[in-house]
């Protein structure tokens, strides 16, 4: 019933603001990231809202309390498992970021931190790793610097008409992140890169278009 009711009032409020990305009233956006758990249950995806608990509430903290900063082979085969629960499931990447070596994984997040706030060659570093591109890794500096490098997903990057064609590539990746940062920063308040980015995934339904 009360996701039935959430379903209502979003739906309502798309038919008055169906194009997010142009809107600068935060509250528009905070509807739309205020649906943002509700709308991972509706994917339908098994294990994606633990993975994606895990990914926003508890891997940033791990990550931040190691010295020097780095995250671990296991951590990086679950970012990937999380990211591809949430867009597209490609087997074949999963499997190649499985035979990275643990103690690379953990040498190359470690240098590519360490180049931290660089806009490109930390993304650069970590796609060096087998199995993982510019969405990839991403997703994992985001986690350890959210405030500038937001995770790349299709379906968000596809609502800001400025980027045109959605690329995996490194040059669009930076891009990208200007944008949302820049989309961050005019909202204000407690808005960060990360939140904008789960708004809009949200605001589209995310990949099953739910809510819209």
């Amino acid at each position: 019933m009360y996701l039935a009711t959430v379903l209502h009032d979003v739906q309502s409020c798309r038919m008055r603001t169906p194009a997010l990305w142009h809107s600068t009233h935060a509250f528009d956006w905070t509807v739309a990231l205020d649906t943002y758990d509700a709308v991972i249950t509706a994917q339908r995806v098994a294990s994606l809202a633990t993975h994606d608990v895990w990914y926003h509430s508890e891997l940033p903290a791990r990550i931040r309390e190691r010295v020097p900063a780095h995250v671990s082979y296991d951590e990086l085969v679950r970012i990937t498992e999380w990211k591809m629960a949430r867009g597209v499931w490609r087997a074949r990447n999963l499997t190649l970021v499985r035979g990275n070596a643990a103690e690379l994984v953990e040498s190359t997040t470690r240098e590519a931190f360490a180049l931290v706030p660089h806009p490109g060659t930390p993304i650069a570093r970590v796609s060096a790793l087998a199995g993982v591109g510019p969405a990839t890794a991403s997703a994992v500096l985001s986690a350890y610097a959210p405030a500038t490098y937001p995770f790349f997903d299709e379906i968000v990057a596809s609502q800001v008409p400025e980027l045109g064609a959605v690329a995996f590539t490194l040059s669009y990746y930076t891009r990208y992140a200007a944008a949302i940062v820049a989309r961050a920063a005019a909202l204000g308040g407690s808005w960060t890169p990360a939140r904008v980015e789960r708004a809009l995934w949200s605001n589209a339904g995310g990949k099953t278009g739910a809510f819209v």
